[in-house]
């Protein structure tokens, strides 16, 4: 009935120090707390293998060097004010299915400055992201494609 029991007694404690207590407070704050942990136990993935795990400090240290990289580019167009940067969409075809792996990519993707991921279509397994300087979109595609993917896809093959 509880799958995530300390979840759940958390949630409650946090529901009446916000809310205060009364019996009514109380009553409501398990009702949330219990459906909450129920939401929680349908979002756990299932098992997975890194079948490569040793390369998840060059995963690390890449998206590291491209988030530093990103915040240097994304200061010059806000530092250099006047001049136009030219925002848009990019749809990107994925070859990854893994859940963990497509986590990953979405974390990585949106942590990095000027690039934001919205939305993952599982049935053409595309993903739509906006950037803030489109300037070529076939370069935004290989750098996801061979910077990211290729590298998640052989850690979680």
């Amino acid at each position: 009935m509880f799958p995530y029991p300390v979840l759940t007694v958390c949630l409650i404690l946090m529901w009446l120090l916000l809310n205060g207590f009364s019996l009514g407070q109380l009553v409501l704050g398990i009702l949330v707390a219990v459906f909450a942990s129920w939401a929680m136990a349908t979002l756990r993935p299932g098992r997975t293998n890194l079948a490569k795990w040793y390369l998840l400090p060059k995963l690390f240290f890449r998206v590291l060097f491209d988030i530093v990289k990103s915040n240097l580019a994304v200061s010059w167009i806000i530092l250099r004010g006047g001049q136009r940067h030219d925002p848009g969409f990019l749809t990107i075809q994925l070859e990854i299915r893994n859940q963990v792996a497509l986590a990953l990519l979405a974390i990585i993707l949106t942590s990095t400055p000027g690039s934001a991921w919205l939305e993952y279509d599982s049935n053409d397994n595309t993903v739509l992201l906006h950037v803030l300087d489109i300037q070529n979109e076939a370069v935004w595609r290989e750098t996801v494609k061979n910077r990211y993917e290729k590298l998640l896809l052989e850690i979680f093959a």
